[in-house]
């Protein structure tokens, strides 16, 4: 230990401390959230070189391989680099932000401007660099995050076959769940929610169009937040659908996720969605005060009915709620008949016009639809080994952003939506709706593609760009299944509070049971 001649005792001391926690510095568990490793950094008994070390070492050794989980499809090679950068600013009383030293993981639809790549789980893109920082990208650096790498996702966000396996893409392979690696891990942001659910990092970033963050975080036990369409910005983020597609947190606690939806969230320049909002209040505020005594839940009976395991464990769930003082009232969501094939139809308008949009800006060598296609029937072997492109090629059929088809089909479910969640929501009175998310998770199988029971719930409040978050109910055969709240537009915050009221309610343990994991 060095001094100068001349300091004060006090200052002496001080320095005799810190050395000697350093000393007793002990490896961060797996399982550690953001707050205990927070306060970890501040006492000297972690440093953020070490976290993301011993988040790389648990990678290679859960993740990698022909029995890994294959959640993280590639590591930054600078993030060792990074974390001790963001260990010398806090030596010097430097702090970033909330997230400062703290290591996250982002899907690899999302853009960053270094030697990570970004290709949507695609070969097409693999050659292409991303010339800069996606906005929320942007943010978590601002607040000290460690980024240390880039998740596995269904291919192109799960749009790309009607016949598609989730978790699966050309570039990353099959990611498995940590809770049974025969079992799907739903997606499309599956890496993601398992990198979560296994103990890699306590913080990841998916990104939804229709319950591409909430059925992974149903499916893997995990917490994922959905919001309001417009909280976070879409810039560089591999497009499906403007009207529909966000970014939103994957962590193991209501806490940890509020915390990275709160570090992304913000107005962006350049994505006018965002100025909706007209200001962004913190949504880690609610948590201390949040409670469901006295909230009224209106319970979506028509979403259930598909998994008697799972309805089992929604009525308990209810009756915990009840006896906590919550208002339960029976309702049900009508949709017309023609809103599946209206919402569908906007996606594959909405597609075309985004993806093509994005591939001219970002320079790649291949900037429309019809040329990713002939790319993959060039590299069927690889691309279209397990299922097909069949909305690829819908999606190429289809006209302009001018096209009456597009207006009136926008138009129709963007009102269906909107009407059914309002009269509940708002003139009903309503904090939230509640419902399982799906069902358990089923075994994976490329011929048969996905089984999305239950899944249904997600359609509404994605189509209508309201917030919905799934938050652990329980486990059947020891397989997680989610509860899911829907609130009002820019009704984040509250959506947040109650999520966060069940989870203390709940008090699950979030390990998967599968013992090399759970260690």
């Amino acid at each position: 230990m060095q001094h100068r001649t001349g300091v004060v005792l006090a200052g002496f001391a001080g320095a005799i401390v810190a050395a000697c926690a350093t000393l007793v510095a002990r490896p961060a568990s797996p399982w550690d959230d953001v707050g205990t490793l927070q306060a970890r950094f501040a006492a000297g008994t972690l440093d953020a070189r070490s976290l993301a070390q011993q988040a790389l070492s648990r990678i290679a050794r859960l993740d990698e391989g022909a029995d890994g989980l294959h959640a993280v499809v590639e590591r930054n090679p600078d993030a060792l680099v990074i974390a001790g950068r963001l260990d010398e600013e806090r030596a010097q009383g430097r702090v970033r932000g909330p997230l400062h030293g703290v290591p996250v993981l982002l899907k690899e639809n999302i853009d960053t401007g270094d030697r990570m790549r970004t290709t949507a789980g695609s070969l097409a893109l693999l050659d292409a660099p991303t010339p800069d920082d996606a906005f929320l990208v942007q943010r978590l650096r601002a607040s000290g995050a460690v980024l240390l790498g880039k998740t596995n996702l269904s291919e192109w966000a799960n749009f790309r076959s009607t016949q598609a396996t989730s978790g699966w893409s050309a570039r990353g392979g099959q990611t498995r769940n940590p809770h049974d690696p025969a079992r799907n891990p739903c997606g499309s942001s599956a890496g993601s929610a398992v990198a979560v659910a296994a103990g890699f990092v306590p913080l990841a970033v998916g990104t939804e169009t229709n319950g591409s963050i909430t059925c992974p975080a149903s499916a893997n036990g995990v917490v994922g937040i959905k919001p309001t369409r417009g909280w976070v910005s879409r810039d560089g983020i591999v497009p499906i659908a403007a009207s529909q597609d966000t970014a939103g947190p994957l962590a193991r606690s209501v806490a940890d996720a509020a915390l990275l939806l709160q570090v992304m969230s913000g107005p962006d320049p350049d994505d006018a969605a965002t100025h909706d909002a007209g200001r962004f209040p913190d949504v880690t505020s609610v948590l201390a005060t949040a409670t469901v005594d006295g909230a009224r839940l209106g319970v979506l009976r028509d979403r259930t009915g598909f998994d008697d395991a799972t309805d089992r464990l929604f009525d308990d769930a209810l009756r915990r709620l009840r006896a906590a003082g919550a208002q339960l009232v029976d309702v049900e969501l009508p949709l017309p008949p023609t809103f599946g094939e209206d919402s569908y139809a906007v996606l594959l308008y909405e597609f075309r016009e985004g993806v093509e949009r994005y591939l001219r800006e970002r320079g790649a060598a291949i900037t429309t639809l019809e040329g990713l296609i002939a790319f993959n029937r060039g590299h069927a072997q690889r691309e279209l080994v397990h299922f097909g492109q069949e909305i690829f090629e819908q999606a190429a059929r289809t006209g302009g952003l001018d096209d009456p088809a597009y207006r009136d089909a926008l138009a129709r479910s963007r009102a269906a939506a909107r009407t059914a969640l309002d009269r509940l929501l708002v003139d009903a009175e309503l904090d939230a709706l509640i419902a399982p998310t799906m069902a358990p998770a089923w075994r994976t199988d490329h011929a048969r593609g996905d089984d999305y029971r239950g899944a249904g719930v997600s359609a509404a409040p994605a189509v209508a760009g309201y917030p919905h978050i799934s938050v652990p109910m329980g486990r059947v055969d020891g397989l997680p299944v989610g509860l899911s709240l829907i609130g009002a537009a820019w009704d984040d915050a509250r959506l947040i509070g109650l999520a966060h009221a069940w989870e203390q309610l709940a008090d699950l343990d979030p390990r998967p049971t599968l013992a090399t994991v759970r260690e």
